[in-house]
């Protein structure tokens, strides 16, 4: 395929196709924070790209330790062969009552807490991830840990699964559609917090999960093989004369839960050049797709046939939201009319003359941003030559550099053209600049506060960037009007405080895509939005917000299991899945 290569001027990139150009979409329309709260995930999400790679590359994985007592409790480590490289998945089981358990990030005790080791793992090891690993952010692990998690069971189903299985049963399908996992993660660490190795050490050194991300996900995919086999274990000791295993297809259907809350949202806002990249990879795969004219029959029955599958995904959604509630609802009555258009023989006629791009503008004209996000989605499905190579370039080098020496006008003049949006918003409305983000103290845990009612905006977070400019542009409109031909240095040597929103300004300004265009200060902000894209780039599904400030989702259903990575029939096809039929 070779490198692609774009310029800010054009914002045209070299085609898939020899002599052909791809145009990007406007960055004021791809990095508006509303349609940021329409993303969904998509062959480049990061949970698709490992699945991808471990079947592609052969991955084995097996027990080598599993010793849980009735109830099971005690703990399991798990051999991964990735090529060349080995890893120790471990896992510890510990007892914990009801009252004790607690889905948020400041509880201090879990049902099970694990992680992914590199290399062998001698006793004394794992001696000291005994003691460590339990503590999660209170123990130290070393640098051949990448991954740290924990998880509890969930109330909902982990129990009523058990007794099924020990009555011979399979786990109830209807129940599956309402809870789709036995265990919910609330946190997946990596990057060097707590002793274990960075960012910069795995992706050199680890070559299987090279790519952002990668080793957290294994971890959630390693958690949900195991929460399957722990309740077929207590099953069997429950009823060892009835006990069944959980069949393959329901098993495929069970995921891992997750509850993420605003602790997410700030690192979309402190790695800018990152997300920025993100989604310049996704607007390159949708790039080239829309420029392939071979919209056929077989295609557009194949785009029926996945529309019809969203529509029943939705239906098996279970959200208490209104909000989320009557956006659902709104994607199958859109979904629903596209199919109704697609059976029309003169519509069908019409895109298999015009292509792709036609059916795009026709969904973006009728049927909103969260039909238009999806059906993108749908459409890289059927290129995955096209899409699936942009995976190996999700990484980035995130440096924020300054230029000093610029004339100081020139970088005023970066500003007005690149964060216009920032500079139309008027932050001497009060519901303009009504919020703010700050760290509580337990845990530090990201929190969001209203300046005209509650204390401590003096400690606020690094989040507002619109402000951030606002305040930036206008010192440099009147330190140019007394000093015309001032440069950079000149300016930051009498504001120093300014450096860091110079430096971003000069870096993302370089950038097709550069900062999210949302007032994160505004009264009415949506924090879900910032939530759903990166969830999105993660690849879970099931958004189930429970409120503006925290949401459950599902990771992995639908998945290959490790059975399948193992037998090498895994099958990348679990988009938007559905409940099995028994």
């Amino acid at each position: 395929m070779g490198t692609r290569t774009i310029t800010n001027a054009s914002h045209v990139l070299a085609s898939a196709k020899e002599g052909q150009a791809l145009t990007l979409r406007s960055a004021a329309l791809v990095m508006d924070l509303d349609r940021f709260g329409a993303l969904q995930p998509s062959r480049l999400s990061f949970m698709r790209t490992l699945v991808r790679r471990m079947a592609e590359e052969a991955w084995r994985i097996h027990s080598e330790r599993f010793e849980l007592d009735d109830q099971g409790h005690g703990e399991a480590v798990y051999r991964v062969v990735a090529g060349s490289e080995e890893y120790r998945f471990v896992v510890f089981s510990r007892p914990l009552s009801d009252e004790q358990r607690n889905d948020r990030v400041i509880s201090n005790q879990w049902d099970l807490t694990m992680a992914l080791v590199q290399g062998e793992l001698t006793g004394e090891q794992l001696k000291r991830l005994r003691i460590n690993v339990p503590l999660q952010e209170a123990g130290r692990v070393d640098d051949n840990v990448l991954v740290l998690s924990r998880a509890n069971r969930s109330s909902r189903s982990f129990q009523a699964v058990i007794e099924r299985l020990a009555a011979g049963m399979q786990p109830d399908v209807e129940h599956l559609k309402v809870v789709g996992y036995l265990c919910r993660t609330t946190a997946v660490y990596g990057s060097g917090k707590f002793g274990m190795a960075d960012w910069q050490v795995v992706q050199s050194y680890c070559h299987s999960f090279r790519t952002p991300f990668s080793a957290e996900m294994f971890a959630c995919f390693m958690l949900r093989h195991f929460s399957c086999e722990q309740v077929e274990h207590i099953a069997r000791v429950l009823a060892p004369g009835t006990a069944v295993s959980i069949a393959p297809h329901i098993k495929r259907y069970i995921g891992i839960g997750n509850a993420t809350g605003l602790g997410m949202a700030p690192f979309l806002i402190k790695h800018p050049k990152l997300i920025a990249h993100w989604m310049l990879q996704r607007e390159t795969a949708l790039a080239r797709v829309l420029s392939q004219s071979d919209c056929d029959d077989q295609k557009l029955d194949a785009l029926k046939t996945m529309l019809a599958q969203v529509i029943q995904h939705l239906n098996e959604t279970t959200v208490d939201e209104r909000q989320q509630q009557q956006r659902n609802e709104g994607l199958v009555t859109s979904l629903s009319h596209l199919i109704d258009a697609l059976e029309q023989p003169a519509f069908s006629g019409w895109l298999k003359t015009e292509g792709w791009s036609a059916l795009q503008s026709f969904v973006a004209d009728r049927y909103g941003i969260d039909t238009d996000e999806l059906v993108q989605v749908l459409l890289f499905e059927f290129y995955p030559d096209l899409v699936d190579p942009l995976e190996e370039s999700m990484a980035v080098d995130e440096d924020l550099d300054l230029e000093p020496h610029v004339l100081l006008s020139e970088c005023l003049a970066l500003i007005k053209t690149h964060y216009d949006w920032a500079l139309g918003i008027d932050f001497q409305q009060p519901d303009h600049h009504a919020l703010f983000w700050y760290r509580s103290e337990e845990k530090m845990e990201p929190r969001l506060g209203d300046r005209f009612f509650e204390m401590g905006a003096e400690k606020e977070m690094p989040m507002l960037i619109a402000y951030a400019v606002r305040e930036c542009c206008d010192l440099m409109d009147s330190f140019v009007a007394e000093f015309p031909d001032s440069l950079v240095v000149d300016f930051l040597m009498q504001h120093p405080n300014q450096l860091g929103i110079v430096r971003r300004i000069q870096s993302l300004s370089k950038l097709h895509y550069g900062d999210i265009r949302g007032n994160l200060s505004d009264k009415n902000l949506q924090p879900m939005h910032l939530l759903r894209a990166k969830l999105s780039f993660f690849g879970v599904g099931k958004f189930d917000p429970k409120s503006r400030l925290w949401v459950r989702n599902t990771m992995f259903q639908g998945a290959p299991l490790v059975d399948d990575i193992n037998a090498g029939c895994a099958e990348d096809r679990w988009y938007f899945p559905v409940a099995p039929v028994l």
